[in-house]
């Protein structure tokens, strides 16, 4: 059976696009479409050097262009402090009063919750707001009104 230079192509960026499935790394599938404009040019009779240098070429492109996509937008905020991910932050208790090793046990949701305090902010009683989520333990900072 002999394969044409397309086929193995196609072949190539299957592969590539099936290692970025098992990996879930995007910038595979920046290198597979390199690959599949490799196919294309071989289906449009350009020689084995034309059909290396247009799937390098754009493969090189897509993956530049990708990176600078990835770099120029600004990365979310990790996920104990990000209410798109716990609906916790941002959330209003009350605080009677704080221990000497700098926690409180506060009243949220139903149930008694160990708060401490954010890194910064005054120990006082009152409201305050959860800045965070680290585990079983909800980090304050004071409400402002």
């Amino acid at each position: 059976m002999d394969l044409s230079a397309a086929t193995l192509w196609w072949v190539a960026a299957g592969v590539a696009v099936a290692a970025e499935l098992a990996t879930g790394t995007f910038y595979l599938l920046m290198i597979a479409l390199g690959m599949a404009a490799g196919a294309v040019a071989a289906h449009l009779g350009l020689d084995a050097t034309w059909q290396i240098a247009v799937a390098a070429l754009l493969g090189a492109a897509a993956t530049a262009l990708w990176h600078w996509k990835r770099a120029s937008h600004p990365r979310s905020a990790p996920a104990a402090r990000n209410r798109d991910v716990n609906l916790d932050i941002g959330e209003r208790v009350l605080v009677e009063a704080w221990g000497g090793d700098g926690t409180a046990r506060v009243n949220y949701r139903g149930t008694q919750w160990t708060a401490r305090l954010a890194p910064g902010a005054a120990r006082v009683a009152g409201e305050h707001r959860v800045a965070a989520v680290e585990g079983n333990w909800l980090v304050l900072a004071p409400a402002s009104h």
